[in-house]
């Protein structure tokens, strides 16, 4: 990396540790491949993210270029792009983001407090993300942008929802730092600091149901695959080989092996995101079940991407075929 890049990290996120020289052409990949250019983000800028995020990822550990690269095919790039660009103040990546999150944000608050999305306590709390967002928390000059501590390993929309019940959470405590346990204060005793354990978080009464549409969504969608698809992906989930690994059982360069589990990715995502939007009719005694529109679609893939239940291991089981190779196992449906 050079000079220009390093002032963009501080000190406390290297630890000594720098990307090995082999990752510079597959962060230009990445950097061509999330249309950053469009919020005139600098390649630099997003070498320094990219770096956190694995410095985050490895903790300074000594680990080859080929790991560091499996690490990226796995980053959601362009959130973690748009969220660099915002972070670093571009006004056309501002315009991006808030057109397409402030309502999600608001059905994400809505969720959380159990309200309505015009309820004003649910806009209160979406809104009043943006400013740390932004970087004015606090009131304090120089205060950096809350989007500095996303590093891409999850979507951008899990995180903020994170980050919206963590500060739900926040204000749970801090209101009932100051109640007091006595029925009064006429005795002149100080009032009593709650400082609870743990809050519960109320959660959203549909979040069972929705997972339960993506689960049959993606277990249609897998079910559908193409034999070889399916065990690209068997490979790298539940077995957890690498490239290289996967490239030799199949013949294929790492690089192609890189790029078809990234079109597996977004086919699944398509095929899902479709299944949820036709819904269901009536079949062998099942109720039918309505289509979604894109905002409950986005909750079910919020969802699932925090559930433990989805079992990658379970999801991507073998089955044995008298009419296929080894290699070519599929999926049990």
């Amino acid at each position: 990396m050079d000079e220009k890049t390093n002032r963009h990290l501080e000190a406390d996120d290297l630890w000594q540790w720098r990307l090995p020289q082999e990752c510079e052409s597959a962060i230009r990949r990445l950097f061509a491949e999330c249309g950053a250019e469009r919020w005139h983000l600098s390649f630099q800028v997003f070498v320094a993210a990219v770096t956190r995020s694995a410095t985050k990822r490895f903790a300074g550990a000594a680990v080859g270029a080929e790991r560091v690269q499996e690490y990226f095919a796995t980053l959601h790039t362009k959130d973690l792009a748009l969220a660099c660009a915002c972070g670093d103040g571009l006004e056309k990546a501002w315009d991006e983001f808030v057109a397409e999150y402030r309502s999600y944000l608001r059905i994400a608050a809505a969720a959380i407090l159990r309200r309505s999305v015009s309820d004003a306590a649910a806009i209160d709390l979406a809104d009043s993300l943006f400013a740390d967002l932004y970087g004015l928390g606090e009131g304090k000059a120089g205060h950096r942008s809350l989007f500095r501590y996303f590093h891409g390993r999850s979507s951008l929309k899990t995180w903020l929802r994170a980050v919206l019940s963590q500060r739900h959470i926040d204000g749970i405590r801090a209101r009932k730092k100051f109640e007091s346990l006595d029925a009064s204060e006429e005795d002149g005793q100080a009032r009593r600091v709650i400082e609870p354990a743990t809050v519960e978080l109320p959660s959203d009464p549909r979040r069972e149901v929705y997972l339960q549409r993506f689960r049959e969504a993606l277990t249609l969608s897998l079910a559908a695959l193409a034999a070889r698809d399916a065990s690209r992906l068997r490979m790298y989930y539940a077995e957890e080989r690498t490239l290289a690994e996967i490239g030799k059982e199949l013949g294929e360069h790492e690089s192609s092996v890189s790029r078809n589990l990234e079109r597996i990715r977004k086919e699944l995502r398509a095929t899902v995101e479709g299944l949820l939007r036709a819904g269901k009719s009536v079949s062998n005694g099942g109720a039918a079940t309505s289509g979604m529109d894109e905002a409950q679609i986005d909750l079910c893939f919020q969802y699932a991407a925090e559930d433990a239940a989805i079992d990658l291991d379970k999801l991507f089981e073998r089955r044995e075929s008298k009419n296929l190779p080894a290699k070519d196992r599929i999926l049990e449906p």
